[in-house]
C-alpha cells in the first residue's frame, strides 16, 4: 500500500487595487499593459469605473488582484465614490508632461479618504515618460512621494517601461500586509 502526500494548500488572498488620477493620464493604458501586455494608442475615456482581475503568485501565495479603473473626469464622482471603500492599494497616476495633473494628485488622496479608502498602500506613478515633453521632474515627484510615505515609479504605457515594477511592488506590499494580519 502506498500513500501519496496530499498537496499542500496554498494561501490565497483577494486584494482590491484602484487607479486614481486625472482624465487622460494613462490609468487604463497602464492597467491594460500590466494585465494584457498590450498598448492601445487610440484614446478612449473610461466611463465611470472599469474592472479587471489578474491572478498573480506572490512568494508562493495565490493573489487575485481586483483592479478598479476609475474615470478621472469630475462628472463621474458619484460613481467613483461607491468604490473607494475597502481599497487596499492604489496607483495614483499623473502625466509627467502635464503639470496640472501633478498639482491635482493631492485632490485624489483627499477624495479617496473622504469616501472611505483608509490605510491604502499608494504608489505614485509618473506616466508617459516616453513623450519627452516633461513638465514635472523626477526629483520633484520623488520628493513629493517621499514626503507622503509613498513609493514613486516612472512608467511608459507605450513602451512598458516601469509598468510591471509599479504594479508588482504595490501588489507585493499589499500581500505582505495581508500576511501580517
Amino acid at each position: 500500500m502506498s500513500f501519496e502526500k496530499a498537496p499542500e494548500k496554498r494561501q490565497r488572498y483577494r486584494i482590491k487595487i484602484i487607479s486614481m488620477g486625472d482624465s487622460g493620464v494613462g490609468k487604463s493604458c497602464l492597467i491594460k499593459r500590466f494585465c494584457e501586455k498590450k498598448f492601445v494608442s487610440k484614446y478612449i475615456s473610461t466611463i465611470g469605473v472599469d474592472f479587471g482581475m489578474k491572478p498573480i503568485d506572490v512568494g508562493g501565495v495565490d493573489v487575485r488582484v481586483n483592479l478598479f479603473d476609475f474615470a478621472g473626469a469630475d462628472c463621474y464622482l458619484e460613481i467613483r465614490n461607491e468604490f473607494y471603500r475597502d481599497s487596499e492599494g492604489a496607483i495614483l497616476v499623473f502625466d509627467v508632461n502635464s503639470r496640472p495633473t501633478f498639482l491635482n494628485i493631492q485632490k485624489w488622496i483627499e477624495e479617496s479618504e473622504k469616501y472611505g479608502a483608509h490605510d491604502m498602500i499608494i504608489t505614485l506613478i509618473g506616466n508617459k515618460i516616453d513623450l519627452k515633453k516633461r513638465q514635472v521632474s523626477e526629483k520633484e515627484a520623488q520628493s513629493w512621494a517621499i514626503a507622503k510615505g509613498f513609493r514613486y515609479i516612472e512608467t511608459s504605457s507605450a513602451t512598458g517601461e516601469g509598468v510591471d515594477t509599479a504594479f508588482l511592488s504595490l501588489i507585493s506590499a499589499v500581500a505582505d500586509k495581508h500576511k501580517q494580519q
